[in-house]
């Protein structure tokens, strides 16, 4: 399957959002004092472990789409080349 400049561009920037979103949002999560997170012994919370979960499956699956994003732009770039795909070398 061959992907467009722009949904090659469009999942890579997607993949890198979602990591930079999901890393600040684990961030506030780990610093929360307003007991949501941590209860008063300061034990992570079934809130915590949840929104944990959704974080984590946020990762992979950003993750995953940035590298399909990742490779169309790579492919692009080398079937843009001069010569490509002409089996120089």
């Amino acid at each position: 399957m061959k992907l467009s400049r722009a949904a090659s561009w469009f999942l890579l920037a997607f993949g890198v959002w979602t990591w930079f979103i999901w890393v600040s949002f684990v961030r506030n999560l780990w610093k929360n004092g307003s007991g949501l997170a941590f209860d008063t012994a300061g034990d992570p919370t079934a809130y915590f472990w949840v929104h944990l979960t959704l974080a984590v499956t946020s990762f992979l699956l950003g993750t995953a789409v940035g590298v399909i994003g990742l490779r169309g732009v790579l492919a692009l770039r080398r079937a843009s080349r001069p010569g490509a795909g002409d089996g120089a070398a």
